[in-house]
C-alpha cells in the first residue's frame, strides 16, 4: 500500500531549534527523524512514499531525493508558499495517490503491525480508518469515542466521559473520500475525519502501544533515549519488544517471567533472553 506522510508544517514548538530546518529533518543519532520514519514503513512492506512538504521542504527533497538509498520510491507534493494544513496537503497530492492509501504525521513513530491493520481495513467497504489508543486520559486528553468497529465521536476541544481513547496518527483513506476537501486552500485532516464520522465511514481500529511523538521537546527528549530502531520497541507477530536496561526503572518484571510493564504497554511475559549487557528481548503478550 501507498503512504504518505503530512511534513509541511512550521514545527513552533521546537523553535528555535526548527528555525532553519523542517521538523523531520531534526536529526537523532545522526540521521533525520523522517529517515526512521521511512525504514519502519519499509520493515512493514510499505515501499510506495508520498512527502508531502511545505516549510523548507527543499532540505527534506535534497537530503532524500527518490528514496533510491534507503530502498523507497519517494515522490513530493508541496505546499509552495501557500500553507494548506494537514487536509489541504493531503488534496494537493490527489493526483498522486492511488485508489486506497495511509497517511501518518511527519512527527510520530507507531509501534505496531501496518499490515494487520491494512487486512482489517480492506475487511469493510468504508471510506476512512482512525487508529486509536486506549489512552485512560494518562498521557493526553482523551479525544475520541468508538461504537464497534466505528468511530462515533471526535473532537479536540470537546471532551465528554465516553470518550477513551485518542487518535493515533495513522489513518487509511479511499481516494473518493477527498471529494469532502476543498481545494486550494486550508483546511485540517480532523475535518475530514469528522465529515466521514457523520457519515459513519469512519472505522476504529485499537492500537496496543504508546506512541512516541517529537513535536515537542518532551517528546524529542523521550525519541532520543533510544539509540537506533533495534534498540527502540520492534514488534513482530509475537509481539517481542527490546528493552534497554539502563532504562529498566520503567519495566518491572514479576516471579517466574510473570508480567512485564512499560510506557508501552503490560501483558505476560513469554520468554526474556540475554542479548548484551544493555539489551534484552522479552516476549510478551498484551
Amino acid at each position: 500500500m501507498q503512504a504518505v506522510i503530512l511534513a509541511g508544517g512550521l514545527a513552533t514548538r521546537l523553535r528555535p531549534l526548527t528555525d532553519k530546518i523542517p521538523k523531520s529533518m531534526i536529526e537523532i543519532e545522526g540521521k533525520p527523524f523522517l529517515e526512521y520514519q521511512l525504514e519502519l514503513l519499509k520493515k512493514n512492506s510499505i515501499s510506495d512514499i508520498i512527502l508531502c512538504i511545505g516549510y523548507r521542504g527543499e532540505q527534506i527533497k535534497k537530503y532524500f531525493g527518490n528514496g533510491e538509498k534507503l530502498g523507497v520510491e519517494i515522490r513530493y507534493s508541496s505546499d509552495k508558499n501557500k500553507l494548506l494544513g494537514t487536509g489541504g496537503a493531503l488534496k494537493g497530492a490527489e493526483n498522486l495517490l492511488e485508489d486506497v492509501f495511509l497517511v501518518i504525521y511527519g512527527d510520530a513513530y507507531h509501534f505496531f503491525d501496518f499490515q494487520k491493520m491494512i487486512k482489517f481495513f480492506k475487511k469493510f467497504d468504508k471510506l476512512g480508518l482512525m487508529t486509536v489508543f486506549k489512552n485512560f486520559n494518562k498521557y493526553y486528553q482523551n479525544n475520541v469515542e468508538i461504537e464497534k468497529n466505528l468511530i462515533k465521536t471526535y473532537s479536540k476541544k470537546r471532551k465528554t466521559k465516553k470518550m477513551k481513547y485518542i487518535e493515533y496518527g495513522v489513518s487509511i483513506f479511499r481516494k473518493e473520500a477527498l471529494k469532502f476537501i476543498p481545494g486550494n486552500r486550508f483546511y485540517d485532516l480532523s475535518q475530514l475525519h469528522k465529515t466521514l464520522i457523520k457519515k459513519r465511514e469512519l472505522l476504529a481500529y485499537p492500537a496496543g502501544k504508546k506512541i512516541l511523538d517529537i513535536g515537542s521537546f518532551e517528546g524529542l527528549d523521550e525519541f532520543k533515549k533510544y539509540d537506533t530502531i533495534e534498540k527502540m520497541a520492534y514488534y513482530t507477530d509475537t509481539d517481542s519488544i527490546y528493552v534497554e536496561s539502563k532504562y529498566m526503572d520503567k519495566t518491572v518484571i514479576g516471579k517466574e517471567l510473570g508480567m512485564m510493564s512499560n510506557d508501552f504497554g503490560s501483558g505476560k511475559i513469554l520468554e526474556a533472553t540475554f542479548i548484551s549487557p544493555k539489551l534484552y528481548n522479552i516476549c510478551y503478550i498484551i
